[in-house]
């Protein structure tokens, strides 16, 4: 078999990769962002994955290529958002504006009486109008609002909302399948404000024991992430073939498929709802 041959069949078999993060991002994303557009930026990246896999790292292809799709969807994402977040907030304080002072004086405001009470230059509020005014479209679209004015914009774009999900469900998996003991300290420090001698009496250790132990499990944590989102932070072992080292492996492969089943849960049951907060992942990440 060719080469190209090669390429081919690993873009065939692994086709439903891209399905399958199409419709992960859907979930997450206004209404308004066009199935045909990721999928096409998404089809593109398998494409690209496939020409440059190199079988001899002994990543998993569909590993890697899931992870160049993803990337390939939040860049699209973030392509269709056009405004900044100075931009949003100098539209939305336009906006306000503008409807204190039409009620004020029973007609809407001059550009002239708008920068006044904005204390700033016309040519500022000619930018804000025109900002407002701009629209984005998916590449078929002919009419209908633009993403930008649809976003539920609370400082976060959608690709942000994307990725903190997605983290959160990677962390929820990797406490999840922690060790009976690491998982009871994590949980008890961080998510329960269980203080460490309280912990300590329970597990009938020392606090220098706990304190061993969320330092352990803060480690399994950061690598076990890493491994999956941002696998080259991911440090090499000193000893690969070593005993630790296959129970850290087998603890990653299981953080692999609780994830999994999480979300294939999250699709069963899935509400629109407000983004999840990352607050617990920001815990996390600075204690680790």
């Amino acid at each position: 078999m060719t080469q190209q041959n090669d390429v081919d069949a690993l873009v065939v078999s692994n086709l439903p990769l891209v399905g399958y993060a199409v419709s992960e991002m859907l979930r997450r994303v206004p209404p308004t962002v066009s199935r045909d557009d990721l999928a096409s930026a998404g089809s593109l990246a398998l494409v690209l994955a496939a020409r440059s896999y190199d079988a001899t790292t002994g990543v998993p292809f569909a590993r890697y290529a899931s992870l160049r799709i993803r990337g390939a969807l939040v860049d699209e994402l973030r392509s269709m958002d056009w405004a900044s977040r100075g931009a949003r907030a100098r539209v939305r304080e336009l906006t306000d504006t503008t409807e204190r002072l039409t009620a004020a004086f029973g007609r809407p405001p001059t550009r002239e009486e708008l920068a006044s009470a904005l204390g700033t230059r016309v040519e500022a509020v000619d930018e804000a109008r025109s900002d407002a005014a701009r629209r984005v479209l998916s590449i078929d679209a002919t009419d209908g609002p633009g993403i930008a004015d649809t976003i539920a914009d609370a400082g976060r774009t959608p690709e942000q909302v994307v990725l903190a999900n997605e983290r959160l469900r990677w962390l929820r998996s990797a406490v999840d399948t922690l060790p009976d003991r690491l998982q009871a300290v994590v949980r008890g420090i961080f998510l329960e404000d269980r203080s460490v001698a309280e912990l300590a009496d329970e597990l009938g250790v020392t606090q220098s024991r706990i304190s061993q132990l969320r330092t352990e499990a803060l480690g399994l944590l950061r690598d076990g992430l890493n491994t999956h989102l941002d696998p080259d932070l991911v440090s090499t072992p000193d000893r690969p073939e070593g005993v630790a080292e296959r129970r850290r492996q087998a603890y990653f492969a299981s953080i692999a498929s609780r994830s999994a089943q999480y979300a294939a849960a999250e699709r069963l049951s899935y509400v629109p709802s407000p983004a999840s907060s990352p607050s617990e992942a920001a815990r996390f990440a600075g204690s680790a």
